[in-house]
């Protein structure tokens, strides 16, 4: 059996956009799984006691652009640090993630949410905006014209409750988090650590 990496996230994260193709080319090499799960941090933070970016100091905020900086230039994705539409409404896009996973499969979940993450970090998109979503979905030959009514359901707004619920008990508290059987990996710059233990 595939090892399975179960793959926690924020569709507003830049952290989980810096890590998404490393992610995707490290699964594959390990054969491994990955089965994503577009949480509500909100929830999370509250549950787990962290603090949404507008409410941390100015110390911590500071220090948070300085990172952005330096894996932006590490990595070399051309990410923009106060992208025009950040924070990004959440909910509809987490929702549509959601929906193509329950019914499409996990491959084309990932990809659109890797999507979503690149046109709000790169190409300064609205991602929380039904037709910027609609024209990504289009873009990876997803039906948009049927997948955006589906996200509308309210089972998915239930489902992501309980993936975050979850998310919490398994000790999941900021994103990105890769968790491999008991093992959390928290960030991307820990995809090191979880290539390891792939590997082993």
């Amino acid at each position: 059996m595939p090892k399975i990496v179960d793959y926690y996230v924020s569709l507003n994260s830049p952290w989980t956009h810096l890590g998404a193709a490393r992610l995707e080319a490290m699964v594959a090499r390990h054969g491994a799984a990955l089965r994503i799960f577009p949480v509500d941090f909100g929830t999370i933070f509250a549950g787990s006691g962290g603090l949404p970016l507008p409410k941390r100091s100015p110390q911590r905020q500071a220090y948070r652009m300085m990172e952005l900086r330096r894996w932006r230039d590490r990595l070399g994705i051309p990410i923009q640090l106060q992208p025009k539409f950040f924070p990004a409404r959440e909910a509809l896009p987490a929702h549509l993630v959601i929906a193509v996973r329950e019914t499409l499969g996990q491959a084309p979940a990932v990809a659109l949410a890797h999507a979503i993450l690149k046109a709000l970090w790169q190409e300064e998109r609205d991602t929380g905006d039904a037709a910027v979503l609609a024209e990504l979905a289009t873009g990876l030959g997803l039906d948009a014209a049927a997948l955006l009514p589906l996200a509308e359901e309210p089972r998915w707004a239930e489902r992501r409750a309980a993936d975050s619920t979850e998310a919490l008990a398994r000790g999941v508290f900021g994103a990105p988090s890769y968790v491999l059987g008991e093992e959390i990996f928290w960030g991307q710059d820990r995809l090191d650590f979880l290539d390891a233990a792939l590997a082993g």
